[in-house]
């Protein structure tokens, strides 16, 4: 295994990005599938798809505590969640994508820049 994928901060982005397309899902799908069932029936199923996304972001912050700062693992985990929900708007929910989504992009950016600077 390369040196870098050892990383925590590597595993802490993998296990966190791969938790977010969970919590995506679990949060909006339900929006497109289960419009005209009862709001419980999406709330049971969304639990269902949270567990996984738990059992991924749970050991993905205490890895990723083991080199970053809490506050550094919040914003990581806001520039995450922006970068899996851009794509799922657009290529699972069919929205149309907006120039709003990148001043979005640039204002997480700067967060990233100031809660990582010296």
């Amino acid at each position: 295994m390369p040196a870098w994928l050892a990383s925590p901060v590597v595993q802490f982005v993998a296990l966190l990005t791969a938790s977010n397309v969970f919590m995506t899902f679990a949060w909006y799908a339900h929006l497109k599938h289960q419009a005209g069932r009862p709001w419980l029936v999406a709330a049971l199923l969304s639990w269902g798809i949270a567990l996984f996304e738990y059992l991924l972001q749970v050991p993905g912050n205490r890895i990723g505590a083991t080199a970053l700062t809490l506050p550094q693992l919040k914003i990581v985990q806001e520039v995450i969640s922006l970068t899996v929900f851009v794509p799922f708007v657009v290529l699972y929910m069919q929205q149309p994508l907006k120039l709003d989504y990148l001043w979005a992009g640039l204002c997480m950016l700067g967060a990233v820049y100031f809660i990582f600077r010296a």
